[in-house]
């Protein structure tokens, strides 16, 4: 039974301290071994010895070799990159040079070294605006008399362009050729419901793991199971 790990790369990201508490977040190794882990345990395949981040550091890490797994893949959207001022003081930022921008690169470029790892990437929206976080609306609207903007009361407005019809796309193409008999969904958006009824018109296995979070009702209802995987922390402890 050959399997498919389907991934939200930014769902994942976003729920990845809460499943590997142990692991560091923001190394790039620690999360695409987060990844191999996330799909070995779905598919009952050991690893070896306890993972470590200090092993995970110290040495070139590879997957082992399991006719079970069919392949990982990985969607996600490079960062922003612009030039742009920032909303209050109109500072000059370069989104190039942030801290979420050179991690998200070094996750992609990472990820691309795996083997059985596809990292399929979209795009986000070239045209974007500055809106209010909900921190300081709710400020606002609370006490409207002290209404002070500061840059950091706001963010980017961007929305991710291309992610679920490159992932349908896979889905149906794993579907119609019986490359796989079972995938599983690391995700909660509803946009992927089209897949997961796809896939499960052809006969295949969908379960959906949303690592601990709230998926859509939608995207519950049409998948096989939702199963998330659990990792003991002793077993991801560092040294």
């Amino acid at each position: 039974m050959a399997t498919a790990i389907v991934v939200d790369g930014a769902y994942f990201l976003h729920r990845f301290r809460h499943a590997f508490p142990n692991l560091d977040a923001s190394n790039p190794k620690a999360v695409a071994y987060g990844i191999i882990y996330l799909s070995a345990w779905h598919i009952a395949v050991r690893l070896g010895p306890k993972p470590t981040l200090a092993a995970i550091e110290s040495q070139n890490f590879r997957p082992e070799e399991t006719a079970e797994l069919y392949r990982i893949f990985f969607y996600d959207c490079p960062p922003l990159t612009k030039r742009l001022h920032s909303p209050v003081s109109k500072k000059a930022i370069d989104l190039s040079k942030t801290d979420l921008a050179r991690f998200r690169l070094a996750v992609h470029a990472e990820l691309q070294t795996v083997r059985k790892v596809a990292l399929r990437l979209g795009r986000l929206n070239e045209s974007f605006l500055w809106r209010p976080k909900a921190e300081a609306m709710k400020a606002w609207l609370k006490a409207p008399d002290q209404f002070d903007p500061r840059d950091e009361d706001f963010e980017l407005d961007v929305t991710q362009k291309g992610v679920d019809m490159r992932l349908g796309l896979d889905v149906a193409a794993m579907a119609f050729k019986r490359q796989v008999n079972q995938i599983i969904l690391v995700a909660a958006d509803a946009d992927f419901v089209p897949a997961t009824k796809l896939a499960r018109r052809e006969g295949i296995d969908v379960v959906l793991d949303p690592m601990g979070g709230f998926a859509a009702h939608d995207l519950i209802e049409h998948v096989d199971g939702v199963r998330s995987a659990v990792f003991d922390k002793a077993l991801m402890a560092k040294n």
